[in-house]
Protein backbone atom coordinates (compact mmCIF):
# COMPACT_ATOMS: atom_id res chain seq x y z
CA UNK A 1 0.00 0.00 0.00
CA UNK A 2 2.23 2.24 0.61
CA UNK A 3 4.31 1.58 -2.31
CA UNK A 4 1.34 2.30 -3.87
CA UNK A 5 0.81 5.29 -2.17
CA UNK A 6 4.73 6.45 -3.17
CA UNK A 7 4.00 5.71 -6.79
CA UNK A 8 1.18 7.71 -7.26
CA UNK A 9 2.70 11.18 -5.44
CA UNK A 10 5.87 10.51 -7.98
CA UNK A 11 3.25 9.90 -10.87
CA UNK A 12 1.39 13.35 -9.90
CA UNK A 13 4.67 15.61 -9.48
CA UNK A 14 5.75 14.48 -12.83
CA UNK A 15 2.55 15.69 -14.75
CA UNK A 16 2.55 18.61 -12.30
CA UNK A 17 6.02 19.36 -13.57
CA UNK A 18 5.44 18.72 -16.67
CA UNK A 19 2.47 20.62 -17.06
CA UNK A 20 4.48 24.03 -15.79
CA UNK A 21 7.10 23.12 -18.14
CA UNK A 22 4.27 23.23 -20.66
CA UNK A 23 2.72 26.46 -19.78
CA UNK A 24 6.07 28.33 -18.83
CA UNK A 25 7.45 27.08 -22.81
CA UNK A 26 5.51 29.45 -24.98
CA UNK A 27 7.16 32.53 -22.48
CA UNK A 28 10.43 31.20 -24.50
CA UNK A 29 9.59 31.72 -27.91
CA UNK A 30 9.02 35.10 -29.58
CA UNK A 31 5.19 36.35 -30.07
CA UNK A 32 6.04 36.70 -33.75
CA UNK A 33 6.72 32.80 -34.15
CA UNK A 34 2.70 32.26 -34.09
CA UNK A 35 2.31 34.99 -36.73
CA UNK A 36 1.65 34.22 -40.33
CA UNK A 37 4.54 34.84 -42.33
CA UNK A 38 5.03 38.61 -43.85
CA UNK A 39 2.96 39.79 -40.58
CA UNK A 40 6.10 40.72 -38.51
CA UNK A 41 8.62 42.56 -41.19
CA UNK A 42 12.24 42.56 -39.51
CA UNK A 43 14.79 45.05 -40.38
CA UNK A 44 18.08 44.32 -39.82
CA UNK A 45 20.58 46.01 -37.56
CA UNK A 46 22.34 48.89 -39.38
CA UNK A 47 26.25 49.10 -39.08
CA UNK A 48 28.31 49.96 -41.44
CA UNK A 49 32.44 50.12 -41.41
CA UNK A 50 32.43 53.90 -42.82
CA UNK A 51 30.85 54.75 -39.86
CA UNK A 52 33.52 53.58 -37.14
CA UNK A 53 35.40 57.01 -37.74
CA UNK A 54 35.04 60.52 -39.09
CA UNK A 55 37.69 62.44 -41.35
CA UNK A 56 40.17 63.18 -41.26
CA UNK A 57 39.00 66.68 -40.44
CA UNK A 58 40.19 69.91 -38.75
CA UNK A 59 39.70 70.48 -34.64
CA UNK A 60 37.79 74.08 -35.74
CA UNK A 61 37.30 74.94 -31.97
CA UNK A 62 40.46 73.77 -30.80
CA UNK A 63 42.60 75.84 -33.32
CA UNK A 64 40.43 78.67 -33.13
CA UNK A 65 40.61 79.26 -28.57
CA UNK A 66 44.04 78.04 -28.75
CA UNK A 67 46.08 80.35 -31.61
CA UNK A 68 49.21 80.29 -29.03
CA UNK A 69 49.98 76.88 -30.98
CA UNK A 70 51.06 78.30 -34.06
CA UNK A 71 54.64 78.64 -34.72
CA UNK A 72 54.68 82.48 -35.80
CA UNK A 73 56.95 85.53 -35.17
CA UNK A 74 58.71 86.87 -33.05
CA UNK A 75 59.17 83.59 -31.04
CA UNK A 76 59.56 81.65 -34.43
CA UNK A 77 60.77 84.47 -37.34
CA UNK A 78 61.42 81.65 -39.24
CA UNK A 79 57.77 80.41 -39.08
CA UNK A 80 58.36 76.83 -38.01
CA UNK A 81 59.68 74.62 -35.04
CA UNK A 82 63.15 73.81 -34.82
CA UNK A 83 64.19 70.49 -34.61
CA UNK A 84 60.43 68.86 -36.23
CA UNK A 85 58.94 69.00 -39.44
CA UNK A 86 55.78 71.49 -39.55
CA UNK A 87 53.57 68.01 -40.32
CA UNK A 88 54.85 67.07 -36.63
CA UNK A 89 53.54 70.36 -35.02
CA UNK A 90 50.08 70.40 -32.52
CA UNK A 91 48.76 72.49 -35.06
CA UNK A 92 49.33 70.71 -38.10
CA UNK A 93 47.99 67.49 -36.65
CA UNK A 94 44.84 69.56 -35.20
CA UNK A 95 43.97 70.08 -38.68
CA UNK A 96 43.98 66.52 -39.95
CA UNK A 97 42.46 64.64 -37.10
CA UNK A 98 40.62 61.32 -37.43
CA UNK A 99 37.81 60.80 -34.61
CA UNK A 100 36.98 56.64 -34.26
CA UNK A 101 33.98 55.40 -32.36
CA UNK A 102 32.37 52.03 -31.82
CA UNK A 103 29.15 51.67 -34.13
CA UNK A 104 26.13 49.31 -32.71
CA UNK A 105 22.46 48.62 -34.15
CA UNK A 106 19.10 47.04 -33.09
CA UNK A 107 17.28 44.35 -35.28
CA UNK A 108 13.71 46.71 -35.71
CA UNK A 109 10.71 44.60 -36.57
CA UNK A 110 6.80 45.49 -36.99
CA UNK A 111 3.40 44.65 -36.95
CA UNK A 112 1.17 46.56 -39.41
CA UNK A 113 0.35 50.01 -38.40
CA UNK A 114 -3.06 50.16 -37.55
CA UNK A 115 -5.66 52.55 -35.70
CA UNK A 116 -7.89 51.77 -32.25
CA UNK A 117 -10.89 53.60 -30.60
CA UNK A 118 -9.40 54.32 -26.88
CA UNK A 119 -10.66 56.48 -23.72
CA UNK A 120 -7.83 58.68 -23.13
CA UNK A 121 -8.15 60.77 -19.92
CA UNK A 122 -8.12 64.53 -20.43
CA UNK A 123 -6.46 67.32 -18.22
CA UNK A 124 -10.13 67.94 -17.22
CA UNK A 125 -10.49 64.67 -15.11
CA UNK A 126 -13.19 63.38 -17.69
CA UNK A 127 -12.36 60.63 -20.35
CA UNK A 128 -12.43 60.92 -23.95
CA UNK A 129 -13.05 58.50 -27.16
CA UNK A 130 -10.23 59.43 -29.68
CA UNK A 131 -8.82 57.46 -32.71
CA UNK A 132 -5.46 56.32 -31.96
CA UNK A 133 -2.94 55.41 -34.36
CA UNK A 134 -0.48 52.90 -33.44
CA UNK A 135 2.58 50.53 -34.13
CA UNK A 136 3.69 47.28 -32.40
CA UNK A 137 7.23 46.91 -32.05
CA UNK A 138 9.76 44.48 -31.45
CA UNK A 139 13.63 45.51 -30.59
CA UNK A 140 16.54 42.21 -30.18
CA UNK A 141 20.37 42.93 -29.68
CA UNK A 142 21.84 40.83 -32.41
CA UNK A 143 25.48 41.58 -31.58
CA UNK A 144 27.49 42.79 -34.74
CA UNK A 145 28.71 46.38 -33.21
CA UNK A 146 31.86 47.51 -35.21
CA UNK A 147 34.71 49.42 -34.55
CA UNK A 148 38.25 50.39 -35.81
CA UNK A 149 41.11 47.45 -35.18
CA UNK A 150 43.83 49.01 -33.09
CA UNK A 151 47.76 47.67 -34.12
CA UNK A 152 50.72 49.11 -31.95
CA UNK A 153 53.69 48.10 -34.69
CA UNK A 154 57.62 48.10 -32.64
CA UNK A 155 58.05 51.39 -32.18
CA UNK A 156 54.57 52.39 -30.45
CA UNK A 157 52.81 53.73 -33.11
CA UNK A 158 49.33 53.03 -33.91
CA UNK A 159 47.46 52.25 -36.71
CA UNK A 160 43.89 51.27 -37.74
CA UNK A 161 43.80 48.63 -40.89
CA UNK A 162 41.11 47.22 -40.60
CA UNK A 163 37.34 47.00 -38.74
CA UNK A 164 36.63 44.26 -36.28
CA UNK A 165 33.05 43.71 -35.79
CA UNK A 166 32.38 43.13 -31.68
CA UNK A 167 29.48 42.47 -28.98
CA UNK A 168 28.85 42.47 -25.56
CA UNK A 169 26.48 40.62 -23.06
CA UNK A 170 23.58 43.48 -23.24
CA UNK A 171 22.44 47.23 -24.85
CA UNK A 172 20.10 49.52 -24.05
CA UNK A 173 17.80 51.04 -26.79
CA UNK A 174 15.95 54.76 -26.52
CA UNK A 175 13.71 54.37 -29.40
CA UNK A 176 11.40 57.49 -30.51
CA UNK A 177 8.74 57.15 -33.11
CA UNK A 178 7.88 60.41 -35.52
CA UNK A 179 4.89 59.98 -37.75
CA UNK A 180 5.47 62.61 -40.66
CA UNK A 181 2.51 63.66 -42.98
CA UNK A 182 4.45 64.72 -46.09
CA UNK A 183 1.46 66.04 -48.04
CA UNK A 184 1.28 69.02 -45.51
CA UNK A 185 4.31 69.10 -42.95
CA UNK A 186 3.01 68.05 -40.17
CA UNK A 187 5.18 65.77 -37.59
CA UNK A 188 3.56 63.95 -34.88
CA UNK A 189 6.05 62.27 -31.73
CA UNK A 190 4.58 59.55 -30.13
CA UNK A 191 2.67 59.94 -26.92
CA UNK A 192 2.56 57.71 -23.85
CA UNK A 193 -0.53 56.24 -23.94
CA UNK A 194 -1.46 54.17 -20.59
CA UNK A 195 -4.81 53.15 -21.32
CA UNK A 196 -4.15 52.20 -24.69
CA UNK A 197 -1.63 49.67 -24.04
CA UNK A 198 -3.66 46.59 -23.22
CA UNK A 199 -6.63 46.90 -25.55
CA UNK A 200 -3.94 47.33 -27.79
CA UNK A 201 -2.02 44.24 -26.57
CA UNK A 202 -4.98 41.99 -26.68
CA UNK A 203 -6.08 43.01 -30.30
CA UNK A 204 -2.39 42.37 -31.46
CA UNK A 205 -2.10 39.12 -29.70
CA UNK A 206 0.85 40.42 -27.85
CA UNK A 207 1.51 37.77 -24.88
CA UNK A 208 4.77 39.35 -23.48
CA UNK A 209 4.30 42.99 -21.76
CA UNK A 210 3.99 45.28 -23.66
CA UNK A 211 6.50 47.89 -23.19
CA UNK A 212 6.00 51.81 -24.33
CA UNK A 213 9.01 53.73 -25.61
CA UNK A 214 9.76 55.56 -22.21
CA UNK A 215 9.97 52.37 -20.39
CA UNK A 216 12.59 50.54 -22.91
CA UNK A 217 14.96 52.55 -22.17
CA UNK A 218 14.80 51.12 -19.07
CA UNK A 219 15.65 47.59 -19.68
CA UNK A 220 18.48 45.85 -20.98
CA UNK A 221 18.05 43.97 -23.89
CA UNK A 222 20.39 40.71 -24.04
CA UNK A 223 22.52 39.70 -27.34
CA UNK A 224 20.81 36.80 -28.49
CA UNK A 225 21.45 35.14 -31.92
CA UNK A 226 18.68 32.95 -31.95
CA UNK A 227 16.35 33.49 -34.60
CA UNK A 228 13.52 32.87 -32.07
CA UNK A 229 14.42 34.38 -29.30
CA UNK A 230 12.36 36.70 -27.68
CA UNK A 231 12.95 40.55 -28.00
CA UNK A 232 11.43 43.51 -26.40
CA UNK A 233 8.13 44.11 -27.61
CA UNK A 234 6.79 48.07 -27.46
CA UNK A 235 4.11 50.12 -28.72
CA UNK A 236 3.99 53.97 -30.00
CA UNK A 237 1.02 55.43 -30.14
CA UNK A 238 -0.14 59.03 -31.54
CA UNK A 239 -3.22 60.72 -31.28
CA UNK A 240 -4.98 63.50 -33.35
CA UNK A 241 -3.71 62.90 -36.30
CA UNK A 242 -4.99 64.51 -39.36
CA UNK A 243 -7.71 61.96 -40.52
CA UNK A 244 -6.50 63.46 -44.58
CA UNK A 245 -3.18 61.70 -43.92
CA UNK A 246 -2.45 59.84 -47.23
CA UNK A 247 1.46 59.38 -48.07
CA UNK A 248 3.10 59.84 -44.44
CA UNK A 249 6.50 57.75 -42.80
CA UNK A 250 7.10 56.91 -39.49
CA UNK A 251 10.87 58.19 -38.72
CA UNK A 252 12.62 55.48 -36.12
CA UNK A 253 15.24 57.22 -33.89
CA UNK A 254 17.52 55.40 -31.56
CA UNK A 255 18.14 52.23 -33.07
CA UNK A 256 21.74 53.17 -33.49
CA UNK A 257 24.94 55.69 -32.59
CA UNK A 258 25.56 55.94 -35.95
CA UNK A 259 25.87 60.01 -37.11
CA UNK A 260 27.64 62.05 -39.83
CA UNK A 261 28.32 65.62 -39.49
CA UNK A 262 27.46 68.63 -41.94
CA UNK A 263 28.16 72.27 -42.49
CA UNK A 264 25.03 74.66 -42.61
CA UNK A 265 24.89 78.05 -42.55
CA UNK A 266 28.45 78.15 -41.58
CA UNK A 267 27.65 75.92 -38.45
CA UNK A 268 28.48 72.60 -38.03
CA UNK A 269 25.02 69.99 -37.29
CA UNK A 270 25.45 66.47 -35.89
CA UNK A 271 23.05 64.11 -38.13
CA UNK A 272 21.63 61.00 -36.83
CA UNK A 273 21.22 57.64 -38.64
CA UNK A 274 17.24 57.00 -38.29
CA UNK A 275 15.36 54.45 -39.60
CA UNK A 276 12.68 55.55 -42.61
CA UNK A 277 9.11 54.04 -42.61
CA UNK A 278 6.95 54.42 -45.83
CA UNK A 279 3.07 54.04 -45.63
CA UNK A 280 -0.21 54.45 -47.18
CA UNK A 281 -3.23 55.08 -46.39
CA UNK A 282 -5.84 55.04 -49.42
CA UNK A 283 -8.74 56.68 -47.45
CA UNK A 284 -10.39 60.10 -45.70
CA UNK A 285 -11.70 60.94 -42.56
CA UNK A 286 -15.15 59.09 -43.15
CA UNK A 287 -15.07 55.42 -41.31
CA UNK A 288 -11.24 55.88 -40.60
CA UNK A 289 -10.79 52.31 -39.02
CA UNK A 290 -11.94 50.65 -42.48
CA UNK A 291 -9.13 52.61 -44.53
CA UNK A 292 -6.32 49.71 -44.28
CA UNK A 293 -2.82 51.16 -43.84
CA UNK A 294 -0.63 49.84 -46.16
CA UNK A 295 2.94 49.22 -46.16
CA UNK A 296 5.70 50.67 -48.73
CA UNK A 297 5.29 53.47 -51.33
CA UNK A 298 1.99 52.84 -54.16
CA UNK A 299 2.84 51.95 -57.92
CA UNK A 300 1.24 53.96 -60.59
CA UNK A 301 1.82 53.44 -64.33
CA UNK A 302 1.71 56.92 -65.01
CA UNK A 303 5.68 58.27 -64.68
CA UNK A 304 4.28 61.46 -64.12
CA UNK A 305 2.13 59.95 -61.00
CA UNK A 306 4.58 58.45 -59.92
CA UNK A 307 7.23 60.88 -59.57
CA UNK A 308 4.61 63.29 -58.01
CA UNK A 309 4.01 60.00 -55.49
CA UNK A 310 7.97 59.75 -54.82
CA UNK A 311 8.25 63.41 -54.10
CA UNK A 312 5.86 63.33 -51.21
CA UNK A 313 8.00 60.93 -49.41
CA UNK A 314 11.67 62.33 -50.82
CA UNK A 315 12.39 59.60 -53.07
CA UNK A 316 13.97 59.46 -56.37
CA UNK A 317 12.49 55.35 -56.50
CA UNK A 318 10.47 53.35 -54.88
CA UNK A 319 11.21 52.31 -51.37
CA UNK A 320 9.77 50.44 -48.15
CA UNK A 321 12.07 51.48 -46.10
CA UNK A 322 15.87 53.09 -46.17
CA UNK A 323 18.15 54.37 -43.56
CA UNK A 324 19.33 58.22 -43.49
CA UNK A 325 21.25 60.54 -41.67
CA UNK A 326 18.37 63.62 -40.49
Amino acid sequence: MNQLCTFIVLTASLFVGVAASLAQAPAAIDDAARFAPGIVRVIEPPPEPDETFSGPLPLQEFLANNPQIDWKAPDFPEGQPFFNSRSRTLIEKAKQVTLRREIHGFEFAFKPMRQIYVDIPQATGVMKRKLIWYMVFRVRYRGGDLRSKEVVDDFGNKTYPDIEAIAYKQRRCFPMLVLSNHAKGKEYIDRVLPTAREPIARREQIRSKLHNTVEIGTLNIPRTTDPDAPGVWGVATWEDVDPSTDFFSVYVHGLTNAFRTAQSNGEEKVLRKILQLNFYRPGDSVRQLADEIRFGVPAYEDPTEQSYILKQYGLTERLDYQWLFR
